[in-house]
């Protein structure tokens, strides 16, 4: 079966019993924990993709990292699914389920990439003209990329708008070229 069509199925089973039972806000935050625990432990996803690990251990071990931080509705539909020998795809499971949480509740995610850190502060600032704008909530996220000189990139959602003296350079470099034809 196609990666894609199992986590999709599985974000969607645990999504819509997390609607039916009123749950939603504490799917969120278990799927958002586990999550950054997938991204930042390396040990984590190599535990998940162990074939010498049994289940039995690998359900044992999710329950201990697990157990008094996320809703008995997550461990449980966890555990079912490495029972299910599906573990692998946790973290992908994880963003399809954010994903219809974000749909569901008009959620909109943008990501700054500016050049250097920007301080909370700022960032915080920036969050509240874009839900101004935007008319919805936004969870927005930084990213610092040093090639970019100045400037930023926005991205929100799929769109995308580009204000770096990166791009800024490359097109002035580009009309200089053309220019000389």
């Amino acid at each position: 079966m196609d990666e894609s069509a199992i986590t999709v199925r599985y974000a969607k089973a645990i999504f819509s019993l997390a609607k039916e039972k009123n749950q939603l806000v504490s799917l969120k935050e278990d799927m958002d924990l586990i999550s950054g625990v997938s991204s930042q432990s390396e040990d984590f996803i190599l535990l998940l993709k162990s074939p010498v690990v049994k289940t039995s251990k690998k359900v044992h071990i999710i329950q201990l990292i697990f157990q008094k931080k996320i809703s008995s509705l997550t461990l449980q539909f966890l555990e079912l699914v490495v029972q299910n020998n599906r573990e692998v795809f946790i973290p992908s499971i994880c963003r399809n389920v954010l994903t219809l949480i974000r749909k569901e509740k008009n959620i909109k995610t943008a990501v700054i990439t500016t050049a250097q850190a920007i301080d909370e502060k700022l960032l915080q600032k920036a969050k509240k003209i874009l839900e101004e704008e935007l008319g919805t909530k936004v969870e927005l996220s930084a990213k610092v990329n040093s090639e970019l000189i100045g400037g930023m990139i926005l991205r929100i959602d799929d769109k995308q708008y580009d204000a770096s003296i990166l791009t800024q350079l490359n097109k002035l470099k580009q009309e200089m070229l053309k220019a000389q034809l």
